[in-house]
């Protein structure tokens, strides 16, 4: 799967082009990264530093749904089911 660009992203869940700071564009681009670092350590499984820094980035979209749950839900529930992501 190719990587998506952050600007992509940024006009496929934002309102404008320079909207950046919205957290459903933050767990976007952190779902992008992830599933990018997935790939990687599939190959590279010994690669213990990405892998430190993929259950960071795992932490931090874990965060930001749970704002956007307590936030609004149905904005949430939304969310999930545009970015195909269980939970």
């Amino acid at each position: 799967m190719a990587m998506k660009t952050k600007a992509e992203i940024i006009t496929e869940f934002g309102k404008d082009s320079k909207d950046t700071g919205l957290a459903n564009i933050q767990v976007a681009i952190l779902i992008e990264r992830i599933s990018h670092l997935t790939e990687h350590l599939k190959f590279h499984f010994k690669d213990v530093h990405s892998r430190a820094g993929l259950l960071k980035l795992v932490g931090k979209r874990r965060r930001l749904l749970n704002y956007i749950k307590n936030r609004n839900l149905d904005e949430y529930r939304e969310l999930i089911e545009k970015l195909g992501i269980r939970k």
